[in-house]
């Protein structure tokens, strides 16, 4: 397999860049002029950096190339849901997803090529983790989203790490990815707008926590006890929920930011009343929210998603107990809408 270059200058944050320019005998505020061109002016080419003169323009072209990603495909929602399948530099492929809300824009991003956790209800790491992706492929979903945005005057609000891959898992890349995104001269996303979504990897929350970034946790519950979990996400066998909830506890404390529990509904696996009031018990008085999640099938998993009165009731009990609890309106269902699915076809139809 082939593997993105290491001169990949899609990943030199601005202080790194200045050491790379100041290499080639450069004022540090090249830099700055070449941050802002690949993130702000969407630079396809060193030829785009018309602030440069030609000589550095073409060192910098064989030294350092721009690899950005190319839309393999895209599928758009009666709902303006926008669905990518991102091609990268080594011909792997990612999805990224755009979705509209009345506050603005938010782009869901995936964090590796494939993913290890293995959770029976995901299409997402239905062959396994491939390799992770770097800060600036992270970073290159983002510039996409915004340049479908760009000739209607609107940006990117949120960003939600909750696509393809286990973000923890990545964690240098992603740390890396979010301090880009913030910086001034590319994005100017504020910290609160991330959301980090886990499985529940409690070194890596703990790690996170201890950043000081004020960013929000969103970790996949989808059981109140160890043996539900343990059905449904291998991650339970090394990290149950007497690992986890302290470990949720603690970054709520440091960050100031209350978790979210994702909790996916499965007909008759995890959506009784029992369990609904379980749940309720285990997240009494902790600074959280509850996203209800209905199941969008995947072909290769035998689950069924519990119907839409189920859900309701399953809210309203987790609600009497004085717990924030809401169902995630699901957006682009007509569109390969469940994570890794549209990336799962691309790959079924090269193989044929």
């Amino acid at each position: 397999m082939v593997m993105p270059s290491a001169n990949d200058v899609l990943s030199l944050d601005a202080d790194q860049l200045v050491h790379v320019l100041q290499g080639f005998g450069e004022p540090a505020f090249r830099a700055r002029q070449l941050f802002e061109w690949l993130w702000r002016h969407d630079a396809s080419s060193y030829q785009d950096v018309t602030v440069w003169s030609r000589p550095l323009r073409e060192r910098m072209s064989q030294a350092w190339p721009i690899r950005r990603a190319v839309a393999v495909q895209t599928q758009v929602g009666v709902d303006g849901t926008t669905k990518l399948l991102l091609g990268l530099s080594d011909g792997q492929r990612v999805e990224t997803v755009l979705l509209p809300h009345p506050y603005g824009y938010s782009v869901c991003v995936s964090s590796q090529v494939g993913c290890a956790m293995g959770c029976t209800f995901c299409a997402s790491g239905l062959n396994g983790r491939i390799r992770q992706l770097s800060a600036g492929e992270l970073l290159e979903q983002v510039r996409y989203a915004e340049m479908i945005l760009k000739p209607s005057g609107q940006h990117v609000r949120r960003v939600d790490v909750m696509g393809i891959g286990e973000p923890l898992d990545n964690y240098a890349n992603l740390l890396k990815f979010m301090r880009m995104a913030h910086h001034e001269a590319a994005f100017h996303l504020s910290y609160r707008h991330f959301t980090v979504s886990t499985s529940g990897l409690v070194p890596a929350i703990t790690q996170l926590a201890n950043e000081g970034l004020p960013v929000t946790l969103a970790v996949s519950l989808h059981a109140p006890n160890d043996e539900v979990r343990r059905r449904l996400m291998p991650v339970n066998q090394a990290y149950p929920l007497a690992k986890l909830i302290p470990a949720c506890d603690d970054f709520a404390r440091r960050t100031g930011r209350r978790v979210t529990f994702e909790y996916l509904l499965l007909k008759d696996v995890n959506d009784s009343q029992q369990l609904a009031h379980e749940l309720a018990g285990l997240l009494a008085g902790r600074l959280c929210h509850v996203n209800l999640i209905p199941w969008n099938p995947v072909a290769e998993h035998d689950w069924t998603p519990s119907p839409m009165s189920t859900v309701r009731t399953f809210q309203r009990i987790v609600q009497d107990q004085g717990i924030s609890c809401t169902i995630r309106k699901e957006l682009g269902q007509e569109i390969d809408a469940a994570c890794g699915q549209l990336r799962l076809r691309e790959e079924e139809s090269l193989s044929l």
